[in-house]
């Protein structure tokens, strides 16, 4: 099945002057749609706020453009718990072209408050969040998450475990010293979750180097450092082709990513091992049923 991404790697206002982006974004989406986008991916915090007690809030203007313009639109932004504490949980959010209720992931990883509190451009006390939902649309299940957990194998995977087969990770800002293993992670993730894996990131001065990138299990599709809307064709067939193959003798004549990593590779016997502590069962933790081993299959949101 082949779709249609338009990636924003915006030259982003900069706190306090964030709300600016809104009207921008919303510009975006349009010129999205325009050119036959299903997506529109925008990066962390775009268009914002980054900074609390949060002054403005866009999930109604993204919500009415990606109806307007009957388009899927990937944002950031914060979600507010405690104006006087000023804590928050810094959200990646999916806005969809019929009007349904919007699709949200709170950032799991790593442990807060981190790099969030008193930043140049990130002030927030961050709170993390502990669920991994996946989203229903009518070109995929979709998976979402967020910036530098592309270190952090076990977010991908727990979405991709749940049917993801197309993953945002929109990231913040100029990656410096880590661009190229930040760039190598974005690939291994796609390659290890046979999924689709996108990201892009903000841009504040023409000099920063952006690091907007599609990235599928076989290749990297789609990559560039520098600002502007790109429109990037992916086919979710091929990935889908490699989730329902099982791998053998002979697999890399056919194959430049190994199958069956998400189900004939898994041993769920072994997870309680992974750790090193005393096995416990899922239900003595959470109070609910281990999550089942999936490959192929499509979740729910």
């Amino acid at each position: 099945m082949s779709l249609t991404l338009a990636m924003v790697q915006p030259m982003a206002h900069r706190p306090p002057n964030d709300e600016r982006n809104v009207a921008d974004a919303v510009r975006s989406v349009e010129q999205a749609a325009s050119l036959g986008a299903d997506f529109v991916v925008f990066p962390e915090s775009y268009p914002g706020p980054w900074r609390a007690p949060v002054s403005f809030d866009p999930t109604e203007a993204m919500g009415a453009a990606a109806r307007r313009h009957g388009i899927h639109v990937v944002y950031g932004t914060l979600e507010q718990i405690d104006a006087q504490e000023r804590t928050a949980y810094n959200l990646i959010m999916l806005a969809y072209p019929d009007g349904r209720q919007q699709g949200r992931y709170r950032r799991t990883h790593p442990p807060g408050p981190w790099i969030y509190t008193g930043g140049e451009y990130w002030d927030f006390m961050y709170v993390t969040g502990s669920e991994y939902p996946v989203f229903q649309t009518a070109h995929g299940v979709v998976g979402l998450a967020m910036c530098s957990e592309v270190y952090m194998p076990e977010v991908t995977r727990a979405l991709a475990m749940r049917g993801a087969e197309l993953i945002f990770m929109p990231a913040g800002v100029d990656k410096q010293r880590l661009w190229h293993s930040w760039r190598q992670l974005i690939w291994a993730r796609a390659i290890e979750n046979l999924a689709v894996v996108a990201t892009t990131q903000n841009l504040f001065d023409p000099r920063q180097r952006g690091l907007a990138m599609v990235a599928a299990p076989e290749e990297v599709v789609f990559e560039s450092t520098g600002s502007g809307l790109f429109i990037v064709s992916v086919d979710l067939q091929r990935a889908r082709e490699l989730r329902g193959l099982r791998d053998g003798v002979g697999s890399s004549a056919r194959c430049a990513a190994k199958a069956g990593v998400l189900d004939q590779w898994q041993r769920p016997e072994m997870y309680d091992k992974f750790l090193p502590r005393p096995a416990r069962s899922a239900r003595s933790e959470t109070g609910a049923d281990p999550l089942p081993v999936r490959g192929a299959g499509v979740a729910a949101s």
